[in-house]
């Protein structure tokens, strides 16, 4: 399995930007698709994002569509998510997800991935 850690988590007031990253070890991130995801205390684990092993493909959970955006470098075993508007609701855990096949996104509940990161904060000011 991979190993995931993330960062780039903080304070920042509404319609600030932060950008996530996730760093992956391990010498086959390429196969992996990769997801993002958000706990907001006494709320499950939901869906935000997730990406192909190629960046062929992306998905995006509705209330971040148009704000948010994943990318991924696989030279450097990093996923990103780039977050802009950012609105007080946004306020969560994010955490960082590897799943397989990497080619399709067939799946994007938290069952579909096998590996996590520990998550970052972000917390979004009104």
């Amino acid at each position: 399995q991979v190993q995931l850690v993330e960062s780039g988590g903080g304070l920042v007031q509404a319609g600030g930007s932060l950008r996530l990253s996730c760093a992956a070890s391990g010498r086959t991130f390429s196969s992996y698709a990769m997801g993002w995801f958000r706990q907001a205390p006494g709320k499950e684990r939901e869906f935000v994002a997730a990406i192909t092993s190629n960046s062929a493909g992306t998905r995006y959970a509705d209330p971040v569509k148009g704000r948010f955006t994943i990318s991924r470098d696989n030279a450097k075993n990093t996923v990103y998510l780039q977050m802009n508007g950012l609105k007080p609701e946004d306020t969560a855990g994010y955490y960082c997800a590897a799943k397989t096949p990497g080619y399709v996104l067939t799946g994007t509940s938290p069952s579909d991935f096998r590996s996590w990161g520990q998550g970052t904060q972000v917390t979004v000011s009104s």
